[in-house]
């Protein structure tokens, strides 16, 4: 299958070192299957640091995510689990690394699943400060339209990414 992934700049190598902390499912390489998701990213990208739009594509076996080999969290749609992973991950006070809903410690790979965009940012704020239960947020989800992603947390991970091409607004 085909990932994209939206930046400033045309990747070359990718460098986990460069990416930022607390993002959904932690530090790591973030791709889309969605085109259009990823040139959307590009222009958001471009528009706050400069640079031109460009979407660098890759191929991607997905078979590859039931590979003994590596160890992969995968969110088919939103959920319990999936909520608690993306507010500890986004939490920079959050400590309990050994806890499986998180990826600080990087225990898992690769995770794919959907992106926590801004229209839940409100529901997440309101369950982190106690207003609503997990219950009326798995609930509230399910009204959301969210799109996929695919994180690449480690080297092992990124020996399954090949790049495919690049793409230019």
């Amino acid at each position: 299958m085909k990932l994209y992934h939206g930046s400033n700049v045309e990747i070359h190598e990718i460098d986990l070192a460069k990416c930022r902390p607390y993002k959904d499912f932690g530090q790591g390489f973030y791709l889309t299957a969605l085109p259009e998701q990823a040139v959307k990213m590009a222009n958001r990208v471009s528009r706050i640091y400069g640079g031109s739009p460009c979407t660098t594509v890759f191929d991607f076996d997905v078979s590859s995510l039931e590979h003994p080999e590596l160890s992969t969290r995968i969110f088919q749609k939103p959920s319990k689990e999936w909520a608690l992973f993306v507010i500890n991950n986004r939490n920079r006070n959050f400590k309990d690394y050994s806890d499986t809903e998180c990826n600080f410690d990087l225990k898992y790979d690769l995770v794919t699943g959907p992106i926590a965009n801004d229209d839940l940012a409100l529901l997440f704020r309101q369950f982190s400060n106690g207003l609503i239960g997990v219950d009326i947020l798995v609930r509230e989800m399910k009204y959301k339209k969210l799109t996929n992603q695919y994180s690449f947390h480690t080297p092992k991970a990124l020996a399954y990414l090949k790049k495919a091409g690049v793409l230019y607004e």
